[in-house]
């Protein structure tokens, strides 16, 4: 659990640091535009073109980490985002050689997508093929909690820079500090990966050869559309509130709503604070109470919440904007928490990294890749920021009909049986006593 929730964090960080510099910086280091609207279009592009990468990454890590494991590709994604962000802080500016640096840039961007396809869904498989059923949201949602806390780290590193020598001089040259950090931060999430064994569930379902999917992108798409389905609604509206509430929310706040950078990153820093406590909680009374209510209630309450921050106008004060983004990033924790053990409780063992990755990153260009864009565009066309509330409403809903018309997942046990996800079982041998639930086991 800590190897795999150390390095996510690290995978997420990475990405925040490029999602803030994108708003606060890349504009007018990396763009040439005389329109400073226009401007920040290309810089949340190149944001973007992070999430089109994702579902290649998402493909590739999921088939083969279906057919060799997950561990070895975990190690690859961390080096390969490590190395692609700390690359983007040696980077020379449009001033310095024209179009070939946002050309680097968006290179660069679509490695981080990669690297970062695969990792996401591979850190949370490895431990939920892991850890008891009976706790299994708990654990998975240390690599859930991840995002939040990288957005901890991420806020607090560009804040402390800002601090140290300005918002001038963080624009001209200090934004490359926070990327030289990922260098250094890269080496422990090496160390710690390297020491995580192979998931339990895969190595039964490699110690049985017929049971090992040929072809898992197939086989997914085949017998498991449904699943991957679900996944893709669930996953694109959790997405998309959480780049509303985050990446957009820097640009809302520092562009529409008057309050200075340092105001911004604050508000940002003590709601993903707090988003991770509610993971937690959330991740414990999903063990005991069901998947479904939990992000049944996470959804309904991030909508709710979200009307509550894009109602905010110019002259609101700080301590407005602060409980409008706890009360948005509390509400998407309470989601965050189930959903991990949820959507990998939906496949198969001999194909979860394939459905799960493939449907999970496919979801994450229709969520993340465009939502700080749509934000943008609507705040620009209508001059309310409430049309974002009704953007982000209407992505959540198709996710609340499937989670509330699909049967709870609580407690299924995970094998190496191809026979659906419905009678997944594994081994209680290798996690836990049985429960009243599932009293079966598989001979070893």
């Amino acid at each position: 659990m800590f190897a795999s929730a150390v390095g996510t964090t690290l995978e997420w960080y990475d990405f925040f640091i490029f999602a803030a510099c994108s708003v606060l910086v890349f504009d007018k280091q990396f763009f040439a535009a005389s329109d400073p609207f226009l401007a920040t279009l290309l810089a949340l592009g190149t944001f973007a073109v992070g999430f089109i990468a994702r579902p290649l990454g998402g493909i590739v890590f999921g088939v083969v980490g279906d057919r060799i494991g997950r561990k070895r590709l975990l190690v690859a994604s961390l080096i390969a985002m490590g190395a692609g962000t700390f690359v983007i802080g040696l980077l020379p500016t449009y001033a310095s050689i024209g179009v070939a640096a946002p050309m680097l840039l968006v290179a660069l961007r679509i490695v981080q997508g990669v690297a970062v396809g695969g990792e996401a869904t591979g850190a949370i498989l490895i431990v939920a093929e892991t850890m008891p059923a009976a706790q299994r949201a708990f654990w998975t949602s240390f690599t859930m909690l991840a995002g939040p806390a990288a957005n901890v780290i991420a806020a607090s590193a560009i804040g402390t820079v800002q601090l140290i020598y300005g918002n001038d001089a963080f624009v001209a040259w200090a934004w490359r500090i926070p990327f030289f950090l990922s260098g250094l931060l890269v080496l422990l999430g090496f160390w710690t990966r390297r020491q995580v064994e192979e998931s339990s569930a895969f190595l039964e379902l490699a110690a049985r050869p017929d049971k090992v999917a040929h072809a898992p992108l197939r086989e997914a798409f085949t017998h498991h559309f449904r699943e991957m389905a679900q996944t893709f609604c669930v996953k694109a509206a959790e997405n998309t509130l959480l780049y509303l509430f985050s990446t957009f929310l820097l640009l809302m706040a520092t562009k529409f709503l008057g309050f200075s950078r340092g105001q911004a990153l604050n508000a940002l820093l003590w709601g993903s604070a707090l988003e991770v406590f509610v993971i937690l909680l959330a991740a414990q009374l999903s063990d005991k109470v069901g998947r479904r209510p939990i992000i049944l209630v996470g959804l309904v309450s991030s909508i709710a919440s979200g009307f509550g921050l894009f109602t905010l106008a110019p002259g609101s004060s700080y301590v407005q904007l602060q409980v409008g983004v706890a009360l948005c990033l509390a509400s998407h924790g309470v989601i965050l928490g189930a959903m991990g053990a949820y959507l990998s409780e939906l496949f198969p063992t001999s194909v979860r990294y394939t459905g799960l990755s493939t449907s999970y990153q496919l979801a994450s260009v229709l969520g993340g890749s465009i939502a700080p864009i749509v934000g943008t565009v609507l705040l620009e066309k209508t001059g309310a920021n409430l049309s974002v509330a009704f953007y982000a409403a209407a992505i959540a809903c198709p996710a609340l009909i499937w989670v509330y018309l699909a049967p709870e997942t609580r407690a299924r046990e995970f094998s190496s049986d191809k026979a659906g996800p419905h009678l997944d079982r594994y081994p209680q041998a290798i996690t836990e006593q049985p429960t009243s639930q599932t009293q079966e086991r598989v001979p070893n």
